[in-house]
């Protein structure tokens, strides 16, 4: 019987992790027709593929809405002819060089290594580390503001305005524009995150024109005036060793702005929807705070916000006993691994006394998540000042909306009611 796993289907989607159990216990490399792609789902042959850069290069990332295989345009999403023309028409930038644009996010060694340098200087442990009083401050300022009613939700309340206010200021973005760039954000990633091989109905080419057009205007301006902010640092780069183009400035930037709000979000709304869902986890968190870096840890590991990452064979390789041809997309199931009871045991029950587990939830290698640390961050005060309010829990008669996606998990809204 072949595996039920096809992240086209909606009840997949809503939940993936009965289906992973599947894969890992009957096929642990699983080609998927509806995609294309070849599933992989143990921790043992994940690990393997992000490690390998020469056998499974990253250059697949950059096609995410076609499933890992350039389609329609060559910026990665598949869009209806106005929408083409529109962008010809309209970038600041031009198209072939917005095409091919490096990212950290899609380069392969040695390039990649040069360009992760370059970007690393924006986000030092000791940069990163100097954020927590301003986070903390945005966190207590969007506590306060639902104290007094005895109810929230959680993603619209604190899960966006956080990570947002804190990605916008670290890029140096003006106050008044910060709606705008959620409302960018939003836009890039319903259009090219849902790993979906049709088009998308959501218009991608007004919102992408309107961040591109801000982006070239604050390159320009940056260069000017240089700022403590990131967006300067990266304009400086222009001239180094790995030098940036302005398009491939803007490229990093975009990535910034997408992984920076939705890596959070995800995060902080799944975090609260496995402790709702086991009430005793989430007494002992509010009993005992100084669990909550061990609830962040736990819960990118349960229901981690990015599930999959793609790569392509650069020649034939074998994965558990499983033949690939050169060329074949393969999909390592992060959130799959998560849940690999070879590497965790009990791994299906959300427990934040667990060992600090060793999970991939923010992939692993060379590719490590540049973010990581001020995910951490903003989760870890988030969650610090949330549990400030005593008696959270679910509303009554409320179903979480989970985003449309099976690369990113996260929700739409998660009312929550509170004692105090």
């Amino acid at each position: 019987m072949s595996p039920s796993y096809d992240p086209t289907r909606p009840e997949v989607r809503r939940d993936p992790y009965p289906h992973f159990r599947e894969l890992r216990r009957d096929a642990p490399v699983h080609f998927v027709p509806s995609t294309g792609f070849y599933a992989v789902a143990r921790m043992t042959d994940v690990r393997e593929v992000l490690r390998d850069t020469e056998a499974f290069s990253s250059r697949a990332m950059r096609f995410t809405r076609s499933n890992g295989r350039p389609q329609g345009t060559n910026l990665g999403v598949d869009l209806p002819p106005q929408e083409i023309a529109r962008l010809l028409a309209e970038l600041p930038f031009p198209v072939l060089e917005m095409a091919t644009a490096r990212s950290v996010i899609y380069v392969d060694p040695p390039q990649h290594n040069e360009l992760r340098a370059t970007v690393n200087r924006g986000f030092t442990p000791r940069r990163i580390a100097a954020l927590e009083p301003r986070v903390r401050e945005i966190a207590r300022a969007c506590i306060a503001d639902v104290r007094a009613k005895g109810e929230l939700d959680l993603i619209r309340d604190l899960a966006i305005p956080l990570p947002v206010t804190v990605i916008a200021e670290l890029l140096g973005v003006d106050p008044e524009r910060r709606t705008d760039f959620k409302r960018w954000s939003d836009a890039i990633v319903a259009t090219a995150g849902d790993g979906n091989s049709g088009r998308s109905s959501t218009p991608f080419a007004g919102p992408f024109i309107e961040l591109m057009n801000y982006l070239a205007q604050a390159i320009e301006a940056r260069r000017r005036a240089p700022r403590d902010d990131v967006i300067s640092t990266l304009v400086r780069a222009e001239g180094g060793e790995a030098a940036l183009g302005p398009a491939e400035v803007a490229v990093f930037t975009l990535l910034l702005l997408v992984a920076g709000n939705e890596t959070t979000t995800n995060l902080l709304g799944n975090a609260l929807l496995a402790l709702t869902a086991n009430p005793d986890q989430l007494a002992r968190v509010e009993r005992e705070p100084r669990l909550v870096p061990a609830l962040v840890e736990e819960a990118l590991r349960y229901d981690p916000p990015a599930q999959a990452l793609y790569r392509e064979t650069t020649r034939e390789v074998e994965i558990a006993g499983t033949k690939l041809p050169a060329g074949a997309i393969v999909v390592p199931l992060l959130a799959s691994a998560n849940r690999d009871e070879d590497a965790f045991p009990h791994a299906e029950r959300f427990d934040v006394d667990r060992d600090r587990p060793n999970h991939v939830a923010f992939g692993l290698g060379v590719h490590f998540c540049l973010g990581a640390a001020l995910a951490r961050l903003e989760a870890r005060v988030a969650l610090e000042e949330l549990f400030t309010l005593r008696g959270l829990q679910r509303r009554e008669g409320t179903e979480p909306e989970r985003i449309d996606s099976f690369m990113l998990r996260g929700l739409r809204s998660l009312p929550l009611v509170f004692d105090s």
